[in-house]
């Protein structure tokens, strides 16, 4: 069934016993994640309980075509409902869901047993995947758009307020200007701005201290993102060693290699966005345009030349080995670090081979 406007938060806090998918898609890949991390929430206590929580991905299900009815169906050994959480599903394996969703509908996997999530790119109307899930009455299916201007409003003052600051009106109209493309990217910004200014609250736990615009202008405007950005355009454009450069310099400032693995995935999302553009007859220039948020001036012209320097397949593929690499992160116990720098010298690798 498709899930829209005010339906969409309390579906996400308990989907129902008789659900047994739920897709979430669309252009902001950070909505996507948050939304499919609160479903999971509602269901375990924790993400990192191998016994409750399994994560593949859209390649696993070709290689594989069993195996999510197999997930679905197996009892959890600690006791409660299991997640099987699908990274990059595509029309590809939309067959393997229809088959989950058909025994599930015929109680051959009990009811409530299990949650299948499945996250997707910006699938459209015409998608057989998502068709399915719209009109299966055992799933729900979830469009994730880039936040409205007052839906942006709405999480900069509820994500400044947490730390006991309160922006003014020309702070929360140039944050508003300046986010709002990819809600993860978003509040990670605002959580940067928050240690920035320093948090403040009295004891009724009221905001205390103000965010000027002259604060949110030295955070956000054209520094605070400025490592993960250099890492993302040296990697896309083949610079092995400037990729290794910034990335030691990330790291000594504290960034995750999984908040690396998932700034590459979105810059690649937006290169695949763009081609898409491209391929359906846009000009390479409109297609550039078209991307919201836009790129930001110093970095059009890098922009522009991995568009002629990607292709669309190759770009699938490196998206591919990122969400690998992070459940790897998650999963195997080696260091994050070396898994990530690994996965973005193949990408870099790929990037000089499509030249």
């Amino acid at each position: 069934m498709k899930i829209t406007g005010a339906r969409i938060q309390s579906f996400l806090r308990q989907p129902g016993s008789e659900i047994a998918g739920v897709l979430l898609f669309g252009p902001d890949q950070g909505l996507v994640r948050e939304r499919a991390r609160g479903l999971a929430l509602s269901v375990v206590e924790g993400l990192g309980d191998p016994f409750r929580v399994v994560e593949m991905t859209g390649q696993t299900l070709k290689t594989d075509p069993t195996r999510l009815i197999d997930e679905a169906a197996q009892l959890s050994t600690t006791g409660g409902r299991r997640v099987i959480w699908v990274h990059q599903a595509t029309d590809g394996v939309c067959s393997n869901f229809q088959d989950l969703l058909e025994i599930s509908g015929g109680l051959e996997i009990q009811a409530g047993q299990n949650l299948v999530i499945a996250e997707a790119g910006n699938l459209g109307p015409g998608s057989s995947l998502r068709k399915l899930f719209e009109k299966a009455k055992n799933a729900g299916a979830i469009g994730c758009y880039e936040d409205s201007a007052g839906d942006l409003e709405n999480i900069i003052r509820e994500t400044l307020g947490r730390f006991g600051l309160s922006p003014t009106d020309d702070a929360t109209a140039f944050l508003i200007e300046n986010l709002g493309g990819d809600r993860l990217v978003t509040r990670g910004e605002l959580d940067k701005l928050a240690l920035y200014v320093g948090g403040g609250q009295n004891d009724t736990g009221a905001a205390t201290k103000t965010v000027e615009v002259e604060d949110a202008m030295a955070c956000i405007g054209d520094s605070a993102a400025m490592s993960l950005d250099f890492i993302v355009y040296a990697t896309a454009s083949g610079n092995a060693q400037e990729l290794d450069r910034t990335l030691e310099r990330a790291y000594l400032e504290g960034t995750s290699p999984i908040g690396v693995l998932r700034a590459m995935a979105g810059h690649l999302q937006r290169l695949h966005l763009a081609l898409g553009f491209v391929a359906g007859g846009q000009p390479p220039d409109r297609a550039f345009d078209a991307l919201k948020p836009r790129i930001i001036f110093k970095f059009k012209s890098q922009f522009q030349a991995q568009m002629r320097q990607w292709r669309l397949g190759r770009l699938a593929a490196a998206m591919e080995l990122l969400m690998e690499a992070e459940i790897e992160c998650k999963s195997t116990g080696l260091p994050a670090a070396q898994i990530c720098h690994r996965a973005l010298i193949r990408i870099s690798q790929a990037a000089r081979a499509e030249r």
